[in-house]
């Protein structure tokens, strides 16, 4: 039984990255956790003093917050109807990103997908600010779904990555689940640097390589250019259905999210972007 984390603010993101969820586990059999944290908006003052004239303001929000959680899993379980799927909705007061990492860890969660935008759906922001600070958090995977991306089937994976990683088997189950479940190739794309691949690059490629085994996988060398570049000159050429990274002091995620070439990406407003946590070894 697979277990993925889905938190929500009800929004049109939030539920949009729920239906992709669900159509893109259809057959498998999944336990989905609805999950939704609150905060009252006198939490720093009167809330936390317990003021008199607040007792009881945190029960009002806690039924607020189930009351919606439980009218949203009745709209999922209607509009799909999946006897694979069991769904549970939990309610926190608490901060969403502590949440989300204490719950994927209580669970042990296999997977946590989120829209890449909450209510707000600022279009000039890459990700938000949840799902940026989930995946820096690197409780499990992250699937971050961007707004209104309707489910395809994920046929063509792109997994860029500059072999500076000691690659274990566990970091790769998810995409190779995804692959063997639906036929899809894994595009490795490596943006060269100018300079052949020293030994531990040549040998963490090996190790890939096998790891990956017969799942079919290719192997992209790209010249020297930004590795953002690249990404959208590929997307270009080959439609991708997802684009996958592993997260590591090695990647380029740290820059993606603070510097301003940001704004002027073109695949995020299309393309789901699953990353995978760090191993003690990368």
């Amino acid at each position: 039984m697979k277990r993925i984390i889905l938190p929500t603010d009800f929004s049109d993101n939030a539920y949009n990255a729920i239906r992709y969820a669900v159509k893109l586990f259809k057959d498998v059999k999944c336990t989905f956790y609805l999950l939704h944290t609150y905060t009252p908006a006198i939490y720093q003052a009167e809330y936390v003093l317990h003021s008199p004239g607040q007792i009881g303001l945190g029960d009002i929000y806690q039924e607020n917050s189930l009351n919606q959680l439980n009218e949203l899993k009745k709209k999922v379980t209607s509009e799909f109807n999946n006897k694979n799927h069991i769904f549970m909705v939990h309610s926190a007061f608490n901060i969403l990103v502590d949440e989300i990492v204490e719950t994927a860890k209580k669970e042990n969660a296999d997977l946590v997908i989120m829209g890449t935008q909450g209510a707000t759906g600022a279009k000039e922001i890459f990700i938000g600010t949840n799902t940026v600070h989930v995946i820096k958090r690197g409780c499990c995977p992250i699937l971050a779904i961007p707004p209104n991306v309707e489910f395809e089937v994920p046929k063509e994976i792109l997994f860029p990555t500059d072999f500076e990683i000691d690659y274990q088997k566990e970091q790769l189950n998810e995409i190779m689940d995804l692959s063997a479940r639906y036929k899809s190739k894994i595009n490795v794309m490596h943006v060269s640097s100018g300079y052949d691949l020293n030994d531990t690059q040549l040998k963490n490629k090996a190790k890939l390589d096998s790891l990956l085994g017969t799942t079919p996988h290719l192997f992209h060398e790209e010249p020297n250019q930004e590795i953002m570049t690249a990404i959208n000159t590929f997307q270009q050429k080959k439609q991708i259905d997802i684009l996958a990274m592993i997260q590591n002091k090695h990647t380029f995620l740290e820059r993606l999210f603070i510097e301003p070439i940001i704004k002027k990406l073109g695949f995020h407003e299309t393309i789901p972007f699953l990353v995978i946590p760090s191993h003690k070894n990368n």
